[in-house]
């Protein structure tokens, strides 16, 4: 750790004091050998550049939200749409830099007191209780649990929701038994060091998803009467609003991130960048497809249920299957972490043990995916009860609370950026955000995701088996005859004769 000698110096807290945990790593790795298993290892495996930190974000927030935003655009219409994607990728970028900025100060002040985090992942509600208390900690533990176990539980839907538009043949029910066991297998990831080349290969599967959809919508053209009648409720309105919530407040796991970060504090920018990027995706595929199907897609929440089978589609649909398995575990990682630092497991060396003791966590997400197949609408509300208190106004009000005296802005690691009007400026914003999203995310978003969320219990019901499939084909009783279909047997009769009287 850091020595008393440079405790007096704000540049040395956060270079010595952050840096030198990082230096000790480095030192160890430099006494061992480096084979090709290390070589390797560290090429797929231990990541923790900015690199590894960006690709982390991008590949986490734009996952299968990019098949539920043309559904967003069709309550919103288009450009409610476009305005509420910016807006809210500023805002999540905001308030993702002040959970880095608290991240920081948190450790800076740990590390003074000389605590090592070499075998303890640092997390949110901890954050929160060293900088504000154990009430803090309480409510953040409370909310951010709860939107990670919803996020895996969106996760699990989306797999069952997308596998169905190669393979019908099982309902989306039984293909969300299938795909419980398969993100179960994401309790053998350690950390989010490990999640380098999977971070990366995610982020390249949305993008060719993102361009598959902009592009296959174009080529398809408009349907025939399409209209573009959004928005015609409010309901609709804050509902699709709240999706856009959810879609940029993906930074649940900032802190995670960072401390799998060799620098954390080179992390300030990160999720800035990340959004712009997602921007880039979102944009272009939402307005395509609102643009090619219309009002169409208010009762087709995923955007692959009205574009044509093909070859590229069935492609697309494969690689959202991937990437969901990967958002399920950077989800699902912080509540292993939670529960295994709950049971005494957390600094604990074997992996095997680890993996198992982090099983019963998935069996809840499993369940719940189960009662609520709803995909779609389960964004908005997740977005307005969870994400909204999770990741826009705890953050900015922490941000507040930590700052509010004169010694602690005077000492603080990081110093708020001179354009946004140094701490005037900050709280301005923080009081915004938490303001805005209280009343319109939280309040009218909160109200009418709620009410569409009964409305799809009320018109499904819980533990619907399929949701959202078109109904089965009745069969004949003898075979299914070929499109397009001939008249029953005495309809032709009565055509015939009804042809041969004309005849005469």
């Amino acid at each position: 750790m850091a020595s008393d000698e440079k405790d007096d110096s704000k540049a040395g807290v956060e270079t010595v004091i952050i840096g030198n945990y990082i230096e000790m790593e480095k030192e160890e790795g430099m006494n061992k050998p480096r084979s090709i298993k290390t070589t390797i290892s560290n090429l797929f495996w231990h990541g923790g550049s900015v690199y590894d930190a960006w690709f982390s974000c991008a590949s986490n927030q734009v996952a299968q939200v990019l098949l539920t935003l043309p559904y967003s655009f069709s309550q919103l219409g288009m450009l409610s749409g476009v305005v509420f994607q910016v807006f809210y990728g500023l805002l999540g970028s905001w308030t993702a830099y002040l959970i880095s900025i608290l991240y920081l100060e948190y450790r800076a002040r740990k590390e003074r007191d000389k605590v090592d985090f070499r075998n303890h992942v640092i997390q949110w509600f901890e954050v929160l209780d060293g900088l504000l208390g154990k009430h803090w900690r309480n409510v953040g533990l409370a909310f951010n649990c709860t939107f990670l176990l919803f996020g895996s539980v969106i996760q699990l839907i989306a797999c069952a929701s997308n596998i169905y538009y190669i393979n019908d043949n099982l309902d989306k029910r039984t293909w969300t038994y299938i795909f419980g066991a398969c993100c179960a297998t994401t309790v053998f990831i350690p950390s989010f060091h490990n999640y380098r080349i999977w971070s990366f290969l995610g982020l390249v599967m949305t993008t060719y998803t993102a361009w598959y959809l902009t592009i296959a919508s174009l080529l398809h053209g408009q349907v025939e009467g399409v209209k573009h009648s959004g928005p015609t409720k409010v309901v609709l309105y804050f509902t699709g609003a709240t999706n856009i919530l959810y879609t940029f407040g993906g930074h649940a796991v900032t802190v995670e991130i960072m401390h799998a970060m060799w620098k954390p504090q080179k992390f300030k920018a990160i999720y800035l960048l990340a959004a712009v990027y997602v921007l880039t995706l979102t944009l272009p595929s939402a307005t395509a497809v609102y643009w090619a199907f219309g009002d169409m897609l208010l009762n087709h929440a995923n955007a692959f249920s009205l574009l044509p089978r093909s070859h590229f589609r069935d492609m697309a649909v494969i690689l959202m299957l991937i990437h969901q398995f990967i958002t399920f575990g950077f989800a699902c990682t912080p509540l292993y972490f939670v529960w295994e630092k709950a049971i005494g497991m957390h600094e604990c060396k074997s992996l095997c043990k680890r993996a198992a003791v982090r099983l019963p966590v998935v069996i809840p997400i499993w369940f719940l995916a189960i009662i609520f197949p709803f995909f779609g609408p389960i964004n908005s509300t997740v977005g307005s009860l969870l994400v909204s208190f999770t990741v826009y106004i705890i953050p900015a009000l922490a941000h507040l609370f930590t700052f509010r005296s004169a010694p602690s802005r005077e000492n603080a690691v990081e110093q708020p950026p001179k354009f946004v009007g140094s701490w005037t400026g900050a709280f301005a914003i923080d009081v915004f955000v938490v303001g805005w999203v209280f009343v319109v995310g939280f309040g009218f978003g909160g109200w009418a995701s709620m009410v569409n969320f009964v409305h799809q219990i009320d018109t499904f019901g819980l533990f619907t088996k399929c949701y959202q499939c078109p109904p089965p084909v009745v069969p004949f009783s003898n075979a299914a005859a070929p499109p397009p279909r001939s008249p029953p047997p005495a309809l032709r009769l009565n055509q015939t004769h009804h042809l041969h009287q004309h005849n005469l």
